[in-house]
Parts: C-alpha cells; structure tokens; sequence
C-alpha cells in the first residue's frame, strides 16, 4: 500500500490508532490512551507559542528509509514547510520531530524511529514518556534540553 492509498481509504478513517506504513508498505498501527493525545495537544501549543515563525502538526507522516512514519508533534520553519513536496507526506522531516510514548511502544521502536527522522532531515527529535517528561536528541546524541527551542520545558504536566 501507499501512504496516499491509505489516506484515501475510508474503512481506515476514525481508528482510534496512529497509523504508519512499514518499508514493504504494510499499514502498522498502534493504540493510544487519551493522555497520549494530551501529550500532543500540550507540546503543540507550547510549540507554538515559543517558536511563533513556522508551523505546528500533529500526526505528521513523514516519508523515511522504513516507510511512512508519522510524528506525533512536528514543527517546520516556514522555509522548511516550503521544502516539503505537496504530497500526502512530507518529503523531508521537518526540523523538529517528536513521539509521545505509548504502552505499545518499545524502547528500540523509538530509537529507530529517532534515527529514521534525523535521517530524513530533521534537526531534533524528541522523545515525551508517559508522565510529560521530554528527552531531546540531535544527530549527535542525547541533549539537556533543546536547541531549538531552549525555553521548551523539560517536562510538560496534564
């Protein structure tokens, strides 16, 4: 499957799941609880309020090595979003990308999936768990806090 078969499959709207392809394009889908989506929604307006020059996403598909992965947060410069191809998913990451865990996730999912966004472009990846707390990473490792966004709290509270 493609990712813009996927996005034009009606039977597939409304699942309560995130859904990604893998790189055989088979559709992987994972489960979320509502603090999970608190997460996104907390990080994207503090995103937004302390970056105010590009663009917040949620559940942003990202085209990768390993298929379309989708971002939970994302944000893109406005020159960045210029960069992306108008298609169903952006062609280059945008520069900050980040995963708010899930109880189906595992460790080595999420450190697969930091590589694949570096990968394709992004500056910072960030990795939020279960109780807000936020881990940040560049190409070069893990960080104490972001680059990008300096005064971005380390831990974020629903």
């Amino acid at each position: 499957m493609t990712w813009q078969e996927v996005c034009e499959d009606r039977s597939l709207r409304n699942l309560p799941y995130k859904v990604e392809l893998d790189r055989g394009g088979r559709i992987v889908m994972s489960p979320h609880r509502k603090e999970h989506s608190a997460y996104q929604g907390e990080i994207g307006a503090l995103l937004s309020r302390l970056l105010p020059g590009g663009r917040v996403m949620s559940e942003c598909a990202i085209d990768t090595a390993d298929g379309v992965k989708v971002a939970d947060v994302a944000w893109a410069s406005r020159r960045r979003w210029l960069e992306m191809s108008d298609a169903p998913s952006c062609s280059v990451a945008p520069e900050i990308c980040v995963e708010v865990t899930s109880l189906s996730n595992t460790d080595t999912e999420i450190e697969a999936k930091r590589r694949l966004y570096l990968e394709a472009g992004a500056a910072e990846v960030w990795v939020c768990d279960a109780d807000g707390c936020l881990w940040f990473f560049d190409a070069s490792g893990a960080l104490s806090r972001s680059r990008r966004c300096p005064r971005f709290p380390k831990r974020v509270r629903l």
